[in-house]
């Protein structure tokens, strides 16, 4: 017998459901949870995709790197992580991120700020003859948990 298909799009695909009859499909549908794309979609982005889909609203990619296109009210901290955590490996310099700060519409001293999220554990320099700074676990962990799930309870 050919089977029929339900296709359900959401914000990170489709999700397909199959049955014999359309009662069948139905009752499937019948049997999910109320928020079981919600739940499932957060499962994706949280486990499968890169963190560019987490920052969608929050930061573009763009040329010069990633710019914060949220118009929620940021701290100079959460401002410089968010440009840090969306950086090829987490890394940038201090110029650049001003440079990526200003092209954001955030004016921040930078440097006065990365060196107090050294002092906080945010950030380190993996080489100290380098300009370079990196995200520490902690402050990655501080971005996702705390910066990227406030801004994302104020989007939806």
């Amino acid at each position: 017998m050919k089977r029929i298909q339900a296709r359900i799009k959401t914000p990170f695909g489709e999700v397909v459901i199959e049955g014999e009859t359309p009662k069948e499909i139905l009752s499937m549908l019948e049997t999910m949870p109320a928020n079981f794309v919600e739940k499932l979609s957060d499962f994706v982005s949280d486990r499968l995709m890169p963190s560019g889909v987490q920052l969608k609203g929050i930061v573009e990619l763009t040329t010069e790197g990633p710019v914060i296109v949220t118009r929620e009210k940021l701290t100079h901290y959460e401002a410089v992580g968010l440009v840090l955590y969306a950086s090829e490996d987490k890394t940038n310099t201090a110029a650049q991120v001003t440079k990526l700060l200003e092209s954001s519409g955030i004016k921040s001293m930078v440097p006065a700020r990365l060196n107090e999220m050294t002092k906080r554990g945010q950030v380190f320099k993996p080489n100290p003859s380098k300009p370079d700074f990196k995200l520490t676990i902690q402050g990655e962990k501080w971005i996702e948990e705390e910066v990227l799930s406030k801004l994302r309870g104020k989007m939806s």
